[in-house]
Parts: structure tokens; sequence; C-alpha cells
């Protein structure tokens, strides 16, 4: 299942667009490690007199512009980058193990579909040969017409049952194809139960990922306090002129503090918009790691009750197995009726359908168990 899985991560639109979202997060991080939280910038200019007196007045201003943080705004920005670096990281695991959860039930009805057809066709071969003998029988007049007829409807039902089985086995096989991209395998073998460490619910791939988005909303929170102002501006200008021609040019040096004015609705918009999302990443958290509790229990419980149902259908099937022979005893000496034959015979193959599906049933939840820990196939 583990290639199956690999497969389908590939092909998955999240999966496709995880690595530029690493490297937007990257990006983030090494801005948020920059001296400056925005690029410099530099500016010239020029004034002359040529269009008025035309005396040959010339100057020239250079000047270059550096935003500044505010206090605690750098240490915001780089924690931000580390935490988004996490979610991304958190947010992909997570998609692993969703995916990992899809095939698994895909895997199994794949299973039960291919084991209903399975069945299906031993019926089929089982009611045809019974209408050959039961249809010689009557030709040679030792049964009814009417038992010919009723080892022929017998034949058709099975032959019935087995077309839409096939077509059952077919759709499965093709939404596992459509979800992993690759043909579902010849032999789907089951999986081991997880281990008891492995229900820490802090170390499920999705309480991690919503702990990440936690932290993320977090950190965001603590920019835009952090940010209750545009970035100061501190610049540096030059100057060079001269009143006339001829003259020689004078240099000046200037320093210059820009300090914007709060932000203010902006500003609480934002700081606003960080704590709804914090609460509401909380939030999930706390809901997800309950319907994971709910979710583990479910599948012990209904794995205990799949290991009965399993023996019990076991029981079941050995029972009908041995008075299908002695029926088929009976029918060859004329104690029974054909009637009699086909009633045995249907209850012997639902005791098998039943066994295989309690036993697909078994190992789809022992899958669905190691999902609700967090276990990866």
């Amino acid at each position: 299942m583990g290639t199956a899985l690999e497969s389908a991560l590939a092909r998955h639109p999240l999966a496709l667009a995880a690595a530029p979202r690493a490297e937007a997060a990257e990006a983030l991080a090494e801005a948020a490690a920059s001296l400056t939280p925005r690029p410099l910038s530099a500016s010239v200019a020029t004034l002359h007199d040529k269009l008025g007196a035309n005396r040959g007045r010339q100057e020239w201003e250079l000047e270059i512009n550096a935003p500044l943080w505010l206090p605690r705004q750098r240490d915001a920005h780089m924690a931000l980058g580390a935490s988004t670096r996490a979610e991304v990281r958190a947010s992909q695991q997570a998609l692993r193990l969703q995916l990992a959860g899809e095939l698994r039930e895909a895997w199994w009805a794949v299973a039960s579909a291919r084991n209903t057809e399975q069945l299906a066709q031993r019926r089929a071969r089982t009611a045809a040969n019974l209408e050959t003998d039961v249809v010689r029988l009557f030709k040679v007049g030792e049964l009814a017409r009417v038992d010919a007829n009723l080892a022929t409807s017998e034949r058709l039902d099975a032959q019935a049952a087995l077309a839409s089985a096939h077509s059952e086995r077919l759709q499965a096989e093709e939404a596992f194809l459509t979800l992993s991209g690759m043909d579902a395998p010849e032999a789907l073998t089951p999986e081991s139960t997880a281990a008891p460490s492995h229900a820490t619910p802090i170390a499920h791939p999705q309480v991690a990922a919503d702990l990440a988005a936690a932290q993320l909303a977090r950190d965001r929170m603590a920019v835009a306090d952090a940010t209750q102002r545009e970035a100061p501006e501190l610049a540096l200008r030059m100057v060079r002129e001269r009143g006339a021609r001829g003259e020689g040019y004078a240099s000046a040096l200037a320093v210059k503090l820009t300090l914007p004015f709060s932000l203010g609705p902006r500003a609480r918009q934002e700081s606003a918009t960080a704590r709804a999302e914090l609460a509401q990443a909380e939030g999930q958290v706390a809901l997800q790691e309950r319907r994971l509790l709910q979710e583990t229990a479910k599948a012990k419980r209904e794995l205990a009750v799949g290991q009965q149902q399993l023996q019990l259908a076991r029981e079941r099937l050995h029972l009908s197995t041995d008075t299908l022979v002695l029926a088929e005893k009976s029918f060859s000496l004329g104690e029974s009726d054909l009637p009699a034959l086909l009633r045995v015979r249907a209850a012997a193959q639902d005791a098998e359908v039943a066994l295989q599906r309690e036993e697909i049933a078994l190992y789809a939840w022992q899958s669905r168990l190691n999902q609700s820990l967090g276990v990866l196939p």
C-alpha cells in the first residue's frame, strides 16, 4: 500500500503545491532576517534654470531611504517565518495521512468486490453443473419438468449476480486507479494493528498540523500587534549645487527621519482578524483531538466485534458445509427433492459469503484503527 500512497501523493494538487509553498516560507524567513523590513530605495533629482534666466544654475540631489524595524516587529516576523515553515511541513504530513485513509477505503473496497465476484463465479459454475445434471435426469424421466425449470432459474440468477459483481469489481478498481494512478495489486494484504504506543493524540499528523496552524495564527497576531504603524524611514540626502555658470559647486549632507502615524482602524482590523484565526485554530485542535479519540475507540470496538463475528461465521460455514454434503447425498438417493437441495446450497453459499465478508471487514477495521492513530501504511 505504501507504493500506491506515494503514487497518489505525487498526483494530488496540494502535494504539487508543496514545493512552491515551502519556497514561499523560506523567502518569508529570509525577509525577516534582513536588516530592513523593506528594501532600500534611492532617488535622484536635478534642478536648473535653462527655461528661465539660463544663468547656469545647477543642482543635483541624491537621497537613499532605509526603512526601519519597529520595536518587536523583526522578532515577530522571524517567528512567523519559522512557524510558516513548520505549518507547511505539518500540512504535508496531514495530507499524506488523509490520502492514506482514502486509499485504505479504496483498497478494501477492491478486495470486497473481488471476493464477491469470485464467489459469484463459483455459484454460477455450480448452478450450471446442477442444471446439466437435472436436465439430463429430466430427459430420462427421473425428474419432473418443474425441477428442470428450477435448476435453470437458479443458473440464470447466478449469472445475473455474476454480471452485477463483475461491474462492481470494475468500478472499485477504477476508483482505486483514479485515486492512486496505478492498478490495484493482485494480492491485497492486510495491515498489522498498530501498537498502543501510537495512541498519543499530539503525535497524530492531523493534530500536529492543527497545532502548527494555531502557532502560525499566534505569530500572525504578534506581527499585527507589533505593526501598529508603517515602518519609519531614515534618509541620507546629499546635495551639490552652484548659483551660476562659472561658480564652483557646493555640497551639503542631510539626514531625515520619517515617523508615520498609527494605522488606526486598519491596524485594529488586522489584529482582530489574526485573533479570530487564532481562536478558530485553537478550537480546531480541541475538536480534532476529541474526534480522533472517538474514532479510535470506535475502531477498537468494531475490531473486537469483528473478531467475534468472524469466529461465528467460521462455525456457521462448517455447519452449512456439513449440511450441504448430507443434502446432496439425500438428493442423489432420491430421499429429498430439488427445492430442498437448492435451499441448503443457498444457505451454504450465504455462509461462505458471510465468512469472506467478515474477514475483509476485520482487515478494513484494522486499517481504520491505524488511520485513527495516525499510522501511515
